[in-house]
């Protein structure tokens, strides 16, 4: 094969056709079909691609981008590379070669390592560059590898503006101390920050939400470090390193955050707590809760994002099964008592409670909540927010809310006695509460009101229910493979239960569906307590926890560890994702 020449349309419609991937008809209709002008700029492979064309080696299948590129990188003897943007360095990338270099060949960095530097390309013939660069990354070898023409044009220009805003940032910040003339007595010593309302920190923010939104985070961790801060993400419940960038960029970065949310930008000692609303790039209006934390080496900030797809979703969505949602929603169709969602942080006791507030708030009846802070304003809510500053609290304000003729009352969290006799009161005098408590499981819950000091006869008067829960990510149903289980763990996990063990269980591998980590959403585990007689009766008797989980075992209901040993029967997780979540006491 001649080397430097650049494919184009009919090279490649020659090739597919030689290996017996398309028919001639195929050729003939790719090759007479008019161009539109944006269309003129793809690659020829996106062209192909744009036809959707039958694999002639597997019919069931069509052409995509990512089956030509599979293609051309097994024909042209090069790896084909995916760029997973959570593990690029992104600043070590960009100073391998200039942009302006970077763009006239149609290359990226795209991975270092110790001694070879991987560049990618589309262009598989084309290698004028490599001599011209191989001098400059001496001792390290060139790696040449194939992308995607789509991933190629979209992280050349993003890698190289993260980078730009970056250094650009830091470039403003040194022009201002030098230029400042007379006024550079006073700040001696002074290392000039760059500002927050500069553009290139603008553009960084803006990076930096784009990205969580698109990687489906749920919290962004932005952490100063001595001379480097650091970006990390959450998703799926795991924390991922998106981003290293120079500690002072970073502060211009957590402050422009703060302008945005309204909070006081010169106090750095205090934590603070603010919020933003935000539009998705899908056009969806969403809420970032923002808290600060003064650290060792500044000011940390981490943005809690509420997806409104997220917050309200139907049942089935969350992994209520159809006994279970039978179970909760006659539960809920009681006019009077408490209903508690129990969990510890993260585990989605709030989605929950919105999902079945949501469908409760019809036009008959008035719902109001109080909440610290409020996670999502719904509509069909009356909803009020617990201030500190003016000393409303959670009692207070169930105090409140008891004269505003309610219907169902939803207390963000019981947390000490005066909120749990409030919540008492009101499910008293006839109004459904609903609230949440952070405890292991359902039946300590219970135990857990009398350590806040209520009466068990109060408790065994107006307590309905007791649902606990837990998050556990999905295998990804694009990767998961069968495997064997492990005989141990099974019975770690289900002892005293008879269950037989499943004959097949999935575990989990890695795709670029799920980033590599087999793993892919999440979804609920639950147990669910409503109180019987014989339960208020042992509560009402002062019974301990002891009794109180024999009594729920004698009534079938299936402790948090149950339902995950369900969850792996079904495929739909493994073991040591539930090992890892549930309470084994």
């Amino acid at each position: 094969m001649n080397f430097n020449f650049e494919i184009d349309t009919t090279w490649c419609l020659e090739q597919l056709l030689k290996d017996g991937r398309i028919s001639e008809r195929d050729k003939m209709l790719v090759q007479t079909t008019h161009r539109q002008r944006e269309q003129l700029k793809w690659h020829p492979l996106q062209w192909i691609a744009h036809f959707n064309l039958t694999d002639q080696q597997h019919p069931q299948t069509t052409l995509t981008l990512n089956r030509l590129c599979q293609w051309l990188a097994e024909k042209t003897e090069l790896p084909f590379y995916v760029i997973d943007p959570l593990k690029a360095d992104v600043a070590a990338l960009t100073a391998v070669m200039s942009q302006e270099f970077a763009l006239r060949n149609k290359i990226l960095a795209v991975e270092i390592q110790p001694d070879a530097v991987f560049i990618a390309t589309d262009q598989p013939f084309m290698t004028d560059w490599v001599a011209n660069l191989e001098h400059s990354l001496l001792p390290r070898k060139i790696q040449r590898v194939l992308l995607s023409p789509e991933q190629l044009q979209r992280y050349l220009v993003e890698y190289y503006q993260v980078s730009r805003a970056v250094s650009g940032s830091q470039k403003a910040a040194a022009h201002d101390r030098e230029n400042k003339g007379v006024e550079a007595l006073l700040q001696l010593g002074d290392t000039q920050n760059p500002d927050a309302n500069d553009q290139h920190i603008v553009k960084l923010v803006d990076w930096v939400l784009q990205f969580a939104f698109e990687q489906g985070a749920s919290d962004i961790h932005l952490e100063p470090r001595k001379d480097k801060g650091k970006i990390r993400f959450r998703i799926d419940g795991v924390l991922h390193t998106i981003y290293n960038m120079p500690a002072n960029t970073l502060t211009a970065v957590i402050s422009r955050i703060k302008i945005l949310g309204r909070m006081n930008v010169a106090e750095k000692r205090k934590p603070q707590d603010g919020r933003l609303k935000t539009r998705t790039p899908k056009g969806q209006e969403t809420e970032l809760r923002l808290s600060t934390l003064p650290t060792a080496f500044g000011e940390k900030l981490v943005m809690r994002i509420f997806d409104p797809e997220v917050l309200v979703r139907s049942f089935q969505q969350l992994g209520f099964e159809e006994r279970l949602l039978q179970g909760w929603q006659s539960l809920t169709s009681h006019s009077h008592g408490i209903i508690l969602v129990t969990g510890p942080t993260g585990s989605g006791k709030t989605t929950t409670l919105y999902s079945s507030l949501k469908q409760l708030a019809t036009d008959e009846v008035n719902v109001c909540t109080i909440e610290d802070p409020i996670e999502m304003i719904e509509p069909s809510f009356n909803q009020m927010q617990v201030n500190q500053g003016i000393e409303l609290g959670f009692a207070d304000g169930v105090r409140a809310l008891m004269r505003q003729d309610p219907d169902i009352i939803m207390v963000g969290e019981i947390r000490d006695q005066d909120t749990a006799n409030m919540a008492i009161q009101a499910a008293l005098t006839g109004h459904l509460v609903l609230s949440t408590l952070h405890t292991n499981d359902a039946p300590s819950s219970l135990t857990r009101l009398h350590d806040l000091g209520v009466q068990p006869f109060l408790t065994a008067a107006t307590i309905l229910g007791v649902l606990a829960q837990r998050l556990v990510r999905k295998l990804c149903p694009h990767c998961k493979q069968e495997g064997m289980i492990n005989t141990n763990e099974w019975e770690h996990l289900t002892f005293d239960y008879v269950m037989e063990m499943p004959e097949k269980v999935y575990k989990p591998v890695g795709c670029e569906a799920c980033r590599q980590t087999g793993y892919k959403g999440r979804i609920g585990i639950y147990e669910f307590m409503p109180l019987s007689l014989d339960t208020k009766q042992l509560i009402g008797a002062n019974a301990d926890l002891t009794q109180l989980r024999q009594q729920a075992k004698k009534e079938g209901i299936e402790p948090l560890r149950i339902a995950g040993a369900r969850k792996v029967m079904a495929g739909i997780t493994t073991l040591e994702e539930v090992l890892r979540v549930v309470p084994l006491n």
